[in-house]
């Protein structure tokens, strides 16, 4: 049940607005949003609710005290939908990317409450069976104040829906405007006394977020490396700081020698394993080039934003699900490369070691590729003050 202190006698006369998610995915993609609004609007009362059990959790474990409120969100049925509704009594609904339910959708146009889409997007495909099924999908779209889409293209395809254009905008990835794009992270200081005492002819490959099974592969490609590239160091920062041992051990069987940064006066081996928290950020602002781990085995990748804005060019596995929208852009802006499998990320990372132009083109692409990315919170943030202080009128009834 909903606490209805929280819900409605002890917000007062603060605005409330109910963030839904569905699953994993638009949790991650609603954490920037929900943190901008935090800052933004501290006086709002938050309720942020997720689909599945999967990503309830992972809302629990990562919107901390971001959110006032966290909830299941309610079964499609009018008696339920109602219950929730008249308890939270929200002033805004913001739905992230997908899961339109019809009768909710319909509570909020009879409550005249203002609802938006946030991180859309629709396929050319997937607008297609729209089409198809306009009877239905039709009054859901039209239920939105407003349709905030990722791309040009995912805007065109709505409208080619009959959704009137002024509701429909381009405002760009949410996954793009996290704090590691925004905070600078240019004024850095060096963090690892080991990266100091490499010499000036060095180049670096930095590993991040790692795990087990991609560990092997990069040992075995640097290993092959050194032959032709005897200047090249690596950094390898495992996702589970704890595996540092056992790297340390992997390390041994290709004959190499790796310091854990964990260890006091390790010396200067060619190859360091970062078993600490908070400095992979900061690292990745002297690679030559970086590998996003979790991507070489079935892990859903880790976020290439963060070597990306450090201006570092980016490779990652076929594995990259949970960051599919940025991998794709960072494949198309030419700063990134996605390798199969142990052959091809040596390939790629000797076309990139041998020609340094390519290598900083790459880096300054993937770079600009964020750049062009950022804003994005603010973007909506505007758009969520008009709505919820200057009100915007009620969308017109939705017809077949």
């Amino acid at each position: 049940g909903l606490p209805a202190g929280r819900c409605q006698e002890e917000r007062g006369a603060a605005k409330t607005i109910w963030i839904h998610a569905l699953s994993v995915g638009e949790v991650t993609s609603a954490l920037p949003l929900l943190t901008g609004i935090r800052l933004s609007l501290p006086d709002c009362f938050i309720a942020f609710s997720a689909s599945t059990a999967s990503g309830s959790a992972l809302a629990r474990q990562i919107i901390g005290d971001r959110a006032d409120l966290l909830l299941p969100f309610p079964f499609d049925l009018l008696p339920v939908t109602e219950f929730f509704l008249r308890r939270l009594q929200p002033d805004l609904f913001i739905l992230v990317e997908t899961d339109f339910w019809p009768n909710f959708l319909a509570g909020l146009r009879r409550r005249q409450i203002p609802a938006m889409l946030v991180n859309g997007r629709i396929s050319t495909a997937s607008a297609r069976s729209y089409r198809r099924a306009a009877f239905f999908f039709r009054p859901s779209f039209l239920s939105f104040h407003h349709l905030c889409m990722q791309t040009e293209a995912d805007r065109a395809n709505m409208i080619a829906l009959e959704i009137p254009a002024h509701r429909v905008h381009t405002l760009g990835n949410l996954k793009f405007d996290t704090s590691l794009v925004t905070t600078g992270w240019n004024s850095l200081a060096c963090p690892v006394p080991w990266l100091e005492e490499l010499p000036d002819s060095a180049l670096l490959l930095v590993a991040g977020s790692t795990h087990k099974g991609e560990e092997e592969i990069l040992l075995r490609v640097y290993a092959r490396l050194l032959t032709d590239f005897p200047q090249l160091f690596l950094v390898i920062a495992p996702r589970n700081i704890r595996q540092g041992r056992d790297i340390q051990a992997l390390a041994a069987t290709q004959g190499l020698q790796a310091a854990c940064r964990s260890e006091k006066g390790s010396g200067r081996q060619r190859v360091l394993i970062l078993d600490t928290i908070g400095e992979l950020a900061a690292v990745y602002r002297f690679a030559d080039i970086a590998f996003v781990g979790g991507s070489l085995v079935p892990c859903g990748g880790h976020n290439p934003i963060e070597p990306a804005v450090m201006g570092a060019p980016v490779i990652f596995g076929g594995h990259m699900e949970d960051f599919v929208e940025i991998s794709q852009e960072l494949l198309a802006a030419g700063g990134a490369v996605r390798v199969g499998g142990e052959d091809s990320l040596f390939e790629a990372l000797t076309l990139w070691l041998q020609n340094a132009r390519l290598r900083k083109e790459a880096g300054q692409a993937a770079l600009q590729c964020v750049e062009r990315q950022q804003g994005v919170v603010e973007r909506h943030l505007r758009l969520i003050k008009e709505t919820l202080f200057h009100g915007q009128g009620q969308p017109t009834p939705p017809h077949g």
